[in-house]
């Protein structure tokens, strides 16, 4: 009987060592969870992750339905892997926030456009030019009125929009600053005449 109970000491310990040693393995080995910015690397849809905005994908509309719909169009081109595009992702939320019902804004990833020797001006891929991140704003009537590559500040998509939009000019209007929020977003506020 008592070497059963040694035996039965024998194997609870070894069972508890060999478990212990999995879970750590386990724990150990595990890829940590890391969203970085600066980074050309893909970590998930550069919307939810860096502009904290989920609402812009999947887009509401097509350009088709944006375009026949006589609303005006902001297309954003991006990767989900680039740096460029993972720091604009902010500003497309920006516009979003005072567009965004005027507006239809319709963030199109490069990788779905499917490849063709012709588009359409209502297919995506027609207003492309292979650099990321790109804006375009088509007006109304969907001609295009502003198509620009890189990092476009939003002051001046700002300006194309109220041209667009038939709104005073910025330097007509109210002064507004810029708040942070979090890390990564801003919201604008009058700016106090102190």
């Amino acid at each position: 009987m008592n070497l059963f109970k040694k035996k039965l000491t024998f194997i609870k310990q070894y069972l508890t060592f060999t478990l212990m040693l999995v879970m750590c393995l386990l724990l150990l080995g595990m890829p940590i969870a890391n969203a970085e910015i600066n980074t050309d690397r893909f970590e998930g849809n550069i919307f939810v992750l860096y502009a904290g905005n989920g609402s812009l994908m999947p887009p509401k509309v097509t350009l088709a339905q944006s375009i026949a719909g006589a609303k005006p169009t902001i297309l954003v081109y991006y990767v989900d892997d680039s740096s460029d595009c993972k720091q604009y992702a902010i500003v497309v939320s920006n516009m979003q926030a005072f567009y965004g019902r005027a507006a239809d804004i319709i963030p199109v990833n490069v990788d779905t456009i499917p490849v063709q020797s012709s588009y359409k001006p209502t297919e995506a891929g027609y207003y492309y030019k292979e650099i990321v991140p790109q804006v375009v704003i088509l007006d109304k009537a969907g001609k295009v009125v502003l198509d620009k590559q890189g990092q476009v500040p939003y002051e001046e998509v700002d300006d194309k929009l109220r041209q667009v939009f038939d709104l005073l000019p910025r330097s007509e209007s109210k002064e507004l600053k810029l708040r942070p929020i979090n890390e990564f977003n801003n919201e604008l506020v009058e700016q106090s005449t102190k």
